[in-house]
């Protein structure tokens, strides 16, 4: 922070030239009288490492960054996590900078049981298929163990991944059954809801990790991608009369949450909401 008026922020992740963030932390600045410079930062782009990018950051005057795909997970090596259910998820999204070193918070985390409780209110999520086992994945999945997931069914391409999650989750999921299936197609049977935690679907990553015939039967469908914030994923579920909870949701909270963090200063949700949906206020 440079002075008691400005306050420096960035993202640091790959494929974010459509990032709302920065036009969020903009908005929720000008709502304080504060001047807020958020910046993308693309590690390829850069020709550095997430970790030079990261001391970087410390280094130069960041207030604190948001991270995200696909470095959520390497991000916790170089933070100090307080939270122990942070420390569990074992992905960090959101890094303050201060006289004590960095520490990090997930607000995917709380952004997500944020955004599912907006869309389906006090009902609980059923049996879950989840497709990816990353940084928002694993943020999502300790998310449904509090919602009361009855069953939550991972489906990753790498079977590791899955594995290590599922292992991070069973001591603190309660009733929550956790399994591993090879096939989500297959693991999409019997399934109340269907999540998308990939990249999948994403502007850059086009396609959908689950055909729309795997859909029928289920009740709800949530996507963590919301850029474009109607995917192909959503579509078909849309079209299979799924309801939805859109990607959007949780970049909404997610980040009214990293401003608390990052600024301690009060915002108005609805007020916020209503322009990142206008247009006219990326102007």
């Amino acid at each position: 922070m440079t002075d008691r008026r400005t306050l420096r922020l960035g993202l640091i992740g790959d494929n974010i030239a459509g990032s709302h963030a920065p036009l969020l932390h903009r908005l929720a600045g000008r709502q304080n009288g504060l001047d807020v410079c958020y910046d993308r930062l693309v590690p390829p782009e850069r020709r550095e490492s997430f970790e030079q990018v990261f001391d970087a950051c410390a280094l130069g005057g960041y207030r604190g960054i948001n991270v995200t795909y696909p470095y959520k997970e390497r991000a916790v090596r170089h933070v100090r996590i307080d939270d122990p259910a942070v420390r569990a998820i074992g992905a960090v999204n959101t890094v303050l900078f201060g006289p004590d070193g960095p520490r990090g918070h997930n607000t995917d985390h709380t952004g997500f049981m944020s955004a599912y409780r907006t869309g389906r209110g006090g009902r609980a999520p059923g049996i879950v298929l989840m497709i990816g086992a990353g940084g928002v994945g694993r943020a999502v999945a300790f998310g449904l163990a509090k919602l009361g997931a009855r069953e939550l069914r991972l489906s990753d391409r790498d079977p590791d991944r899955a594995q290590a999650l599922a292992a991070a989750l069973r001591p603190v999921a309660g009733g929550m059954r956790v399994s591993i299936w090879d096939e989500p197609e297959t693991a999409a049977g019997g399934a109340q809801g269907l999540i998308n935690c990939t990249p999948v679907g994403m502007d850059g990553y086009g396609g959908t990790p689950l055909p729309s015939d795997a859909m029928r039967g289920a009740e709800w469908a949530f996507d963590a991608v919301y850029t474009p914030v109607e995917t192909r994923f959503l579509v078909d579920a849309a079209a299979a009369g799924l309801s939805v909870v859109s990607g959007w949701e949780l970049f909404f909270f997610q980040g009214v949450q990293a401003w608390a963090l990052f600024s301690g200063a009060p915002l108005d949700e609805r007020a916020l909401r209503a322009q990142l949906l206008d247009p006219e206020t990326a102007v």
